[in-house]
């Protein structure tokens, strides 16, 4: 009697247990504790203090777009997105919302310079429970968006949620578009739902992308550390630069900046030479969307400029630039940064990613580098506007110019990067 009871009957119902959350039962985090009390009303979340009221993508025509962007550029993107005239945009941590249609979703990926990726918000509510993920997931109208002959791909993430494992609300909703729509659930599929836990709060989206924005189909070339055109063009945004003045970058590299500069300047959309995730959605309307997309370039008297030390560097821009269709309007040359010289007309921009300490070499040894830009620039650049991209203070005040404060850090291949930018430079 004693071994029946301590042994085989605590062993029989452990098992009985887990046979119950095998088999989908709602016991996870906090709610296995079965505290009624703590337990909130299922419903949509309230709304954020001056967030606007609207509907998921799945039930109204204007919904909430989501455009993610490295953090610490959420207000140049908010500038861009009110430039390109996009409605009350506003700033969130890593990324900006605004509400719009599924028009404006095409345009957003097409037009965008700055973001990284464009996610359609489809729908948000309050769940405690995988059970309940599970009825919610099956509940909701994929067909009014995914196609059944396109594969899905879905992500998740938990956090600071009685749901917290990542795999089990991806499996609810994994099992829902195969049971529910008929879908092909894949890992290698281009049309990626994405499902958030935060704070208990669900969110789905639809990532209208797929591969990040800074692919765009030119850039086949690339060197050491190279700079992403989405990182480029909002840099280029806080230097004040608007596509009519021109640029120079002394260290070109493979021509980030100054393609990214030619095709601003000519009014070319980012996204004209690649295709989009939303392309494969049921939301999608090819002739509409062709109608939208046709662009003719501006006329540009203006040229941009690029020089590297590397001969291998200038031949990967030249080849970059006639991908993009800016071969005209950029100029490539070898040139030490020592023997560096204004092209002729009136001052512009020279913007600048010079190697820095943990990218390319060691800070120590880079000192020399940055003076020599510094007296370059003094000497032979009056009236131009500087913008330094660097991860080291003490590098940015080796060139001694009057450089501003930098503005906040930006995280850029696994490194925090800053601006540094100057007025007009007086002669010297």
């Amino acid at each position: 009697s004693f071994f029946l009871s301590t042994v085989l009957q605590p062993a029989a119902d452990c098992r009985k247990a887990c046979r119950k959350q095998s088999a989908g039962d709602d016991m996870t985090g906090e709610t296995m504790r079965r505290r009624p009390d703590r337990r909130r009303p299922e419903g949509p979340p309230k709304p954020r203090p001056g967030a606007p009221r609207t509907e998921g993508a799945f039930t109204a025509p204007r919904f909430e777009i989501f455009l993610s962007v490295a953090p610490g550029l959420e207000s140049a993107l908010v500038a861009e997105l009110s430039d390109l005239g996009f409605p009350s945009a506003r700033a969130e941590t890593g990324g900006v919302t605004f509400v719009g249609t599924w028009t404006d979703v095409w345009r957003a990926n097409l037009d965008t310079r700055g973001a990284a990726h464009v996610l359609a918000r489809l729908e948000a509510f309050r769940v405690d429970h995988l059970a309940d993920l599970d009825r919610r997931a099956r509940q909701m109208p994929w067909a009014k968006v995914l196609r059944r002959d396109v594969p899905v791909r879905v992500e998740a993430t938990c956090r600071r949620s009685r749901i917290y494992h990542s795999g089990a609300a991806a499996e609810r909703f994994e099992r829902a578009l195969r049971e529910g729509l008929g879908v092909s659930v894949t890992e290698e599929a281009a049309v990626v739902l994405k499902v958030r836990l935060d704070n208990d709060i669900c969110t789905v989206a639809l990532d209208t992308s797929g591969e990040p924005l800074h692919r765009r189909g030119h850039k086949e070339a690339v060197g050491k550390a190279p700079m992403r055109e989405t990182l480029a063009a909002l840099l280029l945004r806080q230097c004040g630069y608007d596509g009519t003045e021109t640029v120079v970058d002394p260290m070109c590299g493979s021509g980030t900046f100054v393609i990214e500069a030619a095709e601003i300047a000519a009014g070319l959309p980012p996204g004209r030479s690649r295709h989009f995730a939303f392309e494969d959605l049921a939301t999608f309307d090819a002739i509409t969307w062709a109608l939208k997309a046709e662009r003719k370039p501006r006329a540009v008297t203006l040229r941009f400029w690029g020089s590297d030390r590397d001969s291998g560097a200038i031949r990967m821009s030249r080849a970059n630039a006639e991908r993009a269709g800016v071969a005209t309007l950029t100029m490539f040359s070898e040139t030490p940064v020592d023997a560096l010289m204004p092209p002729e007309g009136p001052p512009g921009l020279v913007i600048v990613n010079p190697p820095y300490g943990a990218r390319i070499g060691e800070a120590r040894h880079l000192a020399a580098v940055y003076e020599a830009l510094g007296r370059a620039l003094k000497k032979r650049f009056h009236g131009w506007r500087v913008g330094l991209v660097t991860t080291d203070d003490t590098l940015a005040r080796a060139t001694r110019l009057p450089l501003r404060p930098a503005g906040p850090p930006v995280l850029h291949g696994g490194l925090r990067i800053k601006l540094y930018q100057s007025g007009p430079l007086a002669g010297g």
